[in-house]
């Protein structure tokens, strides 16, 4: 079977971990990507050197448009208007939505206008269906645009589905302990809209309590668990590494041994 051919949008912290994810897999191949926030040099630059994940060992240059990864050349374009990228051009099939903006199943889709066959949505969405690897993926019925979900759900509803199964959730709480993100500030500030006072506070040097969509979102990709499960997070001064941890009344007796 012939590679994957993968298009990134939005070549931040998940789309530039998606390229080196996908240069150590055999069945994908990054063709294209697309940020019209960055320039190709300095793409190369942040590409080649991060902070959490270290140097890429590789060679890193660029070429005639394109990024150009070891011996894989990837084809780098500018475009605001998701419509308006060429993904056709270049073969892109499938499409990593990881600007953080496009979430909706409408604006993903505007990806399908410039060529790509299906879009996988790198964060909550509100109405496109969500999978996540383990649960409900299983379920995938060909949907041309699809969420992927977060990564707090990605931890947690493999944890809900097994004690679902297993001993049953009568209702749960889930905590996590996030790492810091880029939308909080590196020193105290006016927070983003003004109404979590709490969010303006260093990301450097307080623990940061926040809201989290991610036990709502176990709803739906285990829609039994729809409405049975709540939670919160903490935002942590750390670059890397959260966890989640799931307190839940079970309809079984469960043992520690059992669990």
């Amino acid at each position: 079977m012939a590679p994957v051919q993968l298009g990134i949008n939005g070549f931040g912290r998940i789309g530039r971990l998606v390229v080196r994810a996908a240069l150590d897999n055999p069945d994908a191949t990054v063709v294209a990507v697309n940020d019209p926030f960055l320039t190709l040099d300095y793409a190369a630059y942040q590409f080649k050197h991060d902070s959490v994940h270290g140097v890429f060992q590789g060679e890193v240059t660029v070429e005639d448009g394109h990024l150009v990864v070891g011996d894989v050349k990837i084809r780098f374009f500018a475009e605001r208007d998701p419509a308006s990228i060429p993904w056709g051009s270049v073969g892109a099939d499938i499409i990593c939505e990881s600007t953080g903006v496009f979430t909706t199943q409408e604006k993903a889709s505007l990806h399908l206008q410039g060529g790509a066959k299906r879009v996988v949505i790198s964060a909550p969405s509100k109405d496109a269906p969500m999978y996540v690897m383990g649960v409900n993926h299983h379920e995938y019925d060909g949907a041309t645009v699809f969420s992927n979900a977060s990564c707090t759900t990605n931890c947690l509803a493999p944890l809900a589905k097994v004690l679902n199964e297993e001993f049953g959730i009568v209702e749960g709480l889930m905590t996590t302990i996030h790492a810091a993100t880029a939308t909080q500030l590196v020193v105290d500030g006016p927070a983003r809209g003004g109404k979590d006072w709490r969010a303006g506070r260093s990301a450097l040097t307080n623990l940061i309590p926040a809201s989290t969509g991610a036990a709502k979102a176990v709803g739906k990709v285990i829609p039994e668990l729809n409405g049975k499960l709540t939670g919160m997070a903490v935002r942590v001064p750390t670059a890397d590494v959260s966890l989640v941890d799931l307190t839940v009344r079970t309809e079984k007796p469960a043992s520690a041994e059992d669990v």
